[in-house]
């Protein structure tokens, strides 16, 4: 029962997650492409905003047919707790957890899921068992530490490009502030 439940689990995750990419991606299920979704990601300071959709588009979409298929673990589950961190990090942060309240609710329970298909394994009903594939179950730790790694610069790239912004607003504001004495 217990590879019928990771099954399961391993579809529905990796399911959803893949059509949460397919619409950063494709546009499907109401998204709006990696065009649409670009301009999203640079309306909230993360710039240029198709590479930070790319990026989103190989966790979600690429992550989730891995999980789903079973294939590669714990490389899809992994790939998809990027943008669940991002996701947690920025358009959800400073809310209370709750979805209801725009909180991070569902990226924290997507990290969860991610954890824990990560560490288990794919299960007897997967293509990794169909096909004998076997990745080391220890690459989960430099797998999650890369992924913090690269969660932490992609947050301090997007600071920066923050705070340059607001010095380049408070020029343009204030032209006299451009003039230095000689």
């Amino acid at each position: 029962m217990s590879n019928v439940a990771t099954l399961v689990l391993r579809l529905v995750y990796g399911g959803l997650l893949a059509g949460h990419g397919g619409q950063k991606l494709f546009g499907w299920f109401g998204g709006h492409g990696l065009k649409g979704t670009g301009m999203w990601l640079e309306s909230m300071g993360m710039q240029p905003g198709e590479d930070w959709a790319r990026a989103a588009v190989a966790s979600e979409f690429g992550g989730g047919v891995l999980t789903a298929a079973g294939f590669l673990n714990p490389l899809g589950p992994v790939l998809s707790m990027g943008s669940m961190a991002m996701a947690a990090l920025t358009v959800h942060r400073g809310k209370p957890i709750w979805v209801t309240e725009g909180g991070a609710e569902l990226p924290v329970t997507n990290l969860a899921i991610a954890t824990t298909l990560a560490l288990a394994g794919p299960g007897a009903l997967s293509l990794d068992e169909l096909l004998g594939t076997r990745l080391p179950r220890w690459l989960v730790v430099p797998g999650v530490l890369a992924t913090a790694g690269g969660v932490a610069l992609a947050l301090a790239s997007r600071q920066q490009q923050r705070q340059q912004a607001q010095q380049r607003e408070q020029q343009i504001e204030r032209p006299e502030a451009q003039v230095t004495p000689a």
